[in-house]
């Protein structure tokens, strides 16, 4: 604000030698005072500073007014970076066999399903030997699986996705007149650490994959809880 004032202050003697070069040449005067300026040059200056000093203060709102945005903007990119660097990152993606092709089952009794084919597996919530998500971090999650059915001429495939045992959605082809049909499932649900996911395979029943990985098994962390 010096800086500005100074040059207001410039641009005032500015003025004012402007208005006396102009009276000088019309041969005008002013006797008996050590200023060069008349009442008529000192009222058309004023004018001009009042209009100035307008435009100056205009520019110091706008100057103002951008230093607060760009200030809250720096606050925002401050807070998403915190809240980027502190949210952890979960996500798996996994087919059922690693290798080969045929059927897996039946079995017995409810199996869960060991989908070998790791494709991702961020924060190792996941065990391919057992099949098993195991929460590591409390959160609003999102599974999906797939089922592809057996191949022989009569589909008797069931499979459910299964929290600490309860069963919450299932795909299911049996007793059809075709073969080689596939679905999928899909859910959003909130996690505690310790608790289980997993797809499971029910008893007596069969499902076919091979190298085109018809049957996955994949989830992420939406968010924290």
């Amino acid at each position: 604000m010096k800086t500005i004032g100074v040059l207001i202050l410039a641009l005032g003697v500015c003025l004012c030698q402007a208005e006396t070069d102009q009276n000088n040449d019309r041969g005008v005067r002013c006797p008996g005072s050590t200023s060069c300026c008349d009442v008529s040059s000192l009222t058309s200056m004023s004018e001009k500073m009042g209009t100035l000093l307008e435009k100056v203060s205009n520019m110091a709102e706008k100057l103002t007014f951008l230093e607060t945005s760009l200030q809250n903007t720096e606050k925002e990119v401050l807070e998403l970076r915190s809240l980027t660097a502190g949210t952890p990152q979960v996500a798996f993606s996994a087919a059922l066999l690693d290798s080969g092709s045929g059927n897996t089952g039946p079995f017995n009794t409810a199996t869960p399903l060991k989908y070998k084919r790791v494709f991702s597996n961020t924060g190792s919530s996941y065990n391919p030997a057992t099949g098993i998500f195991t929460t590591m971090v409390s959160g609003m999650y999102f599974f999906r699986f797939s089922m592809f059915n057996n191949l022989a001429q009569t589909p008797t495939s069931v499979v459910s996705l299964m929290k600490n045992g309860e069963r919450l959605t299932s795909v299911w082809d049996t007793s059809g007149s075709d073969s080689n049909d596939m679905g999928s499932n899909a859910v959003v649900i909130p996690l505690k650490v310790g608790d289980t996911v997993y797809v499971e395979l029910q008893a007596n029943r069969i499902v076919y994959d091979d190298g085109m990985n018809y049957n996955t098994f994949s989830g992420f962390l939406l968010f924290t809880m």
